[in-house]
């Protein structure tokens, strides 16, 4: 384990040139205040934001307590998006002998073999490990364990800040304008880039196009595209990309173009079904009338036939009478 540093003493005082130097440094103006240097193509923070926010090198204590109780490990997520010093510390509450508590730690299911110390005081067993995270590879996952009669368990996640987005997708229409939004809550990213395509492809947004593009951010914590004459080739996914000392981290907004006639399409599904509707209904009651008009027409049918019936057997029975008739008067 590696020994604090102690205070430093005072320092003696500088040699004169030296001091003049830096006085005469301090008072010359630099190139840097009299030529600002150019706007980059994607929304950086202001600088003196940026350093007086994100400049310090901080350190982060962060503990989880542990009995032997406990039925499920225990899990704290921490974000860190700068180099820092970091503790961590752990205690178990023993049920038995704390000195019999075996105890060990893990970074990534990998043993840790040195950078913590344990202490045993009041039936509690303490542990605690300091190191150092300077770059993205020592992110991850840090575990104490403490092995009694069962063993338990408390983890560390440590990852960079996540982006927040719209969840939901955004939708806008053709000829429009329309501005996707990142952020992050109480971060400060060194850089922001957009991105846009679908699946794995991604393709850096052409920001030079001033007349479609436009990169904006009025907090250090936010991006925001605003995308101008909106076409059905502009719908896809956009994703923001953020640049931290620590690692990077992106997030996707789902842009939907649509054409100003698909509102009215549900409209004409409408429209189409009452049409359906009415034609059916029309169609069934020209069946019934029909369907009803049939035993009428029988009727007719029967009785014009009775009635021909009806004068054949007239014509029949006066054929015998005139026969009779005749024979009469012959006699």
């Amino acid at each position: 384990m590696r020994a604090l540093p102690g205070l430093r003493g005072p320092r003696a005082p500088p040699p004169q040139p030296l001091l003049l130097l830096c006085l005469l440094a301090a008072v010359r103006p630099s190139s840097a205040d009299s030529h600002p240097p150019a706007s980059s193509i994607t929304s950086l923070p202001v600088r003196e934001e940026r350093l007086t926010r994100c400049g310090n090198f901080s350190l982060e204590s962060h503990n989880i307590s542990l009995t032997e109780r406990s039925s499920v490990a225990v899990e704290k997520n921490i974000t860190l998006q700068s180099p820092s010093n970091v503790e961590l510390a752990c205690q178990f509450t023993a049920s038995g002998d704390p000195n019999a508590v075996n105890v060990s730690w893990t970074k990534e299911e990998q043993p840790l073999e040195s950078g913590y110390v344990i202490r045993a005081a009041d039936g509690v067993v303490h542990t605690r490990y300091s190191f150092t995270i300077s770059n993205s590879k020592q992110l991850g996952r840090y575990s104490c364990f403490f092995q009694e009669e069962k063993e338990k368990r408390g983890t560390f996640n440590f990852k960079v800040p996540e982006l927040h987005g719209k969840n939901k997708p955004l939708i806008t229409y053709v000829g429009d304008s329309t501005v996707l939004i990142c952020k992050c809550q109480g971060c400060c990213p060194l850089n922001w880039t957009w991105h846009s395509g679908n699946g794995s492809v991604q393709v850096p947004l052409d920001v030079q196009m001033t007349d479609k593009y436009v990169i904006t951010g009025t907090n250090v914590n936010e991006t925001r595209l605003k995308i101008m004459h909106l076409s059905e080739d502009d719908q896809g996914t956009y994703r923001c990309h953020a640049v931290f000392p620590l690692g990077e981290v992106e997030d996707h907004l789902e842009l939907v173009v649509l054409s100003y006639l698909v509102p009215l399409k549900p409209f004409l599904a409408i429209a189409a079904e009452v049409v359906v509707l009415v034609t059916v209904i029309l169609l069934c009651e020209m069946y019934t009338q029909k369907k009803k008009n049939r035993p009428d027409d029988g009727k007719e049918f029967e009785q014009i036939e009775q009635l021909k019936s009806d004068d054949s057997n007239g014509i029949e029975n006066n054929v015998p009478r005139h026969r009779k008739n005749e024979s009469a008067a012959s006699e």
